[in-house]
Formats: C-alpha cells, sequence, structure tokens
C-alpha cells in the first residue's frame, strides 16, 4: 500500500472511503424511515468493521437525508465520531423557485451548507469540507476568507474540491492560508482519459480526451489526495449483466473475473486493486450499501496486481492497443 496524503492530516485515514451518497432511502420522500435508519446503522457498523474509517457525504445526497440518518445514528451512539474522519461536499444547488439547477460557491451559500451540514450530521466540526463542481462564478479571496473564518470557528478542519482541474486548484489555493488536502474525481478502469492523457499525448487516439492534462501530477506534488469517486463502474465490471455494454466493457468484466478466481479475491477487490496500484496512492470511495459487498471491496488490501496485470487490464479497458 502506498502512503496517503490524508495520512499527514489524520493518524486514521483509512485506504479507502466509505461513500454515503446511497444512504437515506428514496430522495423523492422528505421522510426517513425505520429501514433507512437499519440500512444506514448496518452499513457503517461494516464500514468500520472493515477498517474504513473514512466517511463522505455530500449536502445533496437524497437531499440531505444521507447525512440526517448519518447524524442520527451519530446521536444514539456519538463514541463513533471520534472513529471517523468525515467529509462533506456543497456547492451544488437543484432546480427551484429561485433559477435552474445551478452550481454556488458563494460565501452566503458556503456558510448555509456547512451550517445545514453539521445540523444534521450532529457533530461539532467536519474533517474536511469539499467544493462539489467547478462554479464559474466562483471570487475566490471570499472563498478563501470564509474558509479561515470556518477555521477559526472550529467548524472546519480541513478544506478540499471535487472534480476540479490543476489550474482552478492553483488559483483557489493562491489566496489559502492552508493547503488543499483532496481532490475527489472520477478514477476507474471505465472512465479512464486521466490515464489516457498521459500515454496518448501525439496520437490520432489523445484528440478527444477530457480530463485535463497535468492534474494528477499537480495533486501528488502538492500532496493533495485523490479520491476516486464511481471506483467501481456501478457494477459493471463486478457482476452486473454487461450483455449489452461495449465489448472493451465485456472484456474487462471478463478478465477481473479471472483474475479474481487466480488470486482467490473478489471482482471488487481487482478493480479497487488497480487503482491502487497506480502510484497516486488513490482512494476510492465505495457506495454499496450492502455489508457484504463493503466485505468483499476491503479485500483489496491483500491484492497487488503485478505490472502486466495491470496493464491487462488497462488495455482491456481501454479498448485499443497501447500507442
Amino acid at each position: 500500500m502506498y502512503s496517503l496524503p490524508l495520512s499527514y492530516y489524520f493518524n486514521n485515514a483509512s485506504a479507502l472511503v466509505y461513500g454515503c451518497m446511497g444512504l437515506g432511502g428514496d430522495g423523492a420522500s422528505p421522510l426517513l424511515t425505520a429501514a433507512d435508519h437499519q440500512q444506514a446503522e448496518a452499513a457503517v457498523e461494516a464500514a468500520l468493521d472493515a477498517g474504513i474509517t473514512v466517511f463522505d457525504h455530500a449536502d445533496i445526497y437524497t437531499r440531505g437525508k444521507a447525512e440526517a440518518v448519518f447524524g442520527a445514528l451519530l446521536k444514539r451512539r456519538p463514541e463513533l465520531r471520534e472513529r471517523m474522519v468525515l467529509q462533506s461536499k456543497c456547492g451544488i444547488r437543484f432546480a427551484d423557485e429561485q433559477g435552474p439547477q445551478r452550481f454556488d460557491f458563494s460565501p452566503e451559500w458556503i456558510r448555509h451548507s456547512i451550517e445545514g451540514t453539521l445540523q444534521r450530521l450532529n457533530t461539532d466540526y467536519l474533517d474536511i469540507y469539499l467544493l462539489h463542481r467547478p462554479d464559474p462564478l466562483m471570487e475566490a479571496e471570499p472563498v478563501a476568507e470564509l474558509f479561515q473564518a470556518l477555521q477559526d470557528e472550529g467548524k472546519v478542519r480541513h478544506f478540499g474540491v471535487s472534480n476540479m482541474q490543476q489550474h482552478q486548484m492553483r488559483f483557489l489555493r493562491s489566496f489559502m492560508n492552508t493547503p488543499l488536502v483532496a481532490n475527489q474525481l472520477e478514477l476507474s478502469l471505465t472512465a479512464l482519459d486521466w490515464l489516457n492523457h498521459g500515454v496518448d499525448t501525439n496520437t490520432p487516439w489523445g484528440a478527444d480526451l477530457t480530463f485535463n492534462a497535468g492534474t494528477l501530477e499537480y495533486c501528488r506534488l502538492q500532496g493533495i489526495q485523490l479520491q476516486a469517486w464511481g471506483c467501481l463502474s456501478q457494477g459493471r465490471l463486478t457482476g452486473r449483466d454487461v450483455s449489452g455494454e461495449p465489448e472493451s466493457v465485456q472484456k474487462t468484466a471478463q478478465l477481473v473475473t479471472q483474475l479474481a478466481e487466480q488470486h482467490g479475491t473478489s471482482r471488487e477487490a481487482i478493480v479497487l486493486a488497480w487503482l491502487q496500484r497506480h502510484p497516486a496512492g488513490i482512494q476510492p470511495v465505495i457506495g454499496t450499501t450492502r455489508p457484504e459487498r463493503i466485505a468483499a471491496c476491503v479485500q483489496c488490501s491483500e491484492v497487488t496486481l503485478s505490472r502486466e496485470e495491470w496493464y491487462q487490464l488497462f488495455v482491456a479497458a481501454r479498448g485499443v492497443r497501447m500507442p
């Protein structure tokens, strides 16, 4: 396992993050049910029992109910809080009477969001607070000033971002007195532009890549923890029916199964071990609510893929040979 930048700040930061997006039941209903509370407690206990200590939220997950059901658990069992590195995200606003779905990094909205998150989570502070998706109207200096105020008030220990490229991070960081500690990006075997940018430079295949070149390197140089959302590819490589998927997905799913059998482990472990084999020390964010699948995921700590196995998966998932 590679050292994690977050371990510079938290002694108990785990190699995996538990993503709480699936908690809270149906996002269309404002009410939490007994089943929602039972599901959340079972999932959180399974994650903690498996050694996962970092828990990821966002104010929009099931329209606030993911935070609320998690906070209800912390209210019943406050001793759990000290075992956790707790993070949440803000900045996405759903369509309402004031406007369409939009992003909002105004200091007023960030302040409103953090107060709501702390209340729902039943905690006095967050370990990490992330800006969810880049807001074109962000004014970096007032945001940095608010970050400092939230730190001074003891409400947030550290700040990070999500879905940002290197130039946006560099710009925001230039106004901050403290470092950014995390960047959460879509990184997986089915979302490969983060790797293809590095190998398809000066080839016909590189023309349509969307990932901003240099972002991974910037994060590594600055000690910014890379967190991978979507890392399990919605189950397409770990057992979901892929008969209607592209050939590259079907072949990758077959190879994942083959490698899992060879290593005597789960398919989830192979998919996550592939991410963790990258020298950037990527921290996968797993979002399953099923305790048995959480257990399958943490088996990745026992798997080290060879260079050849890593490239087998990469080439299969690319769908084209290496340049």
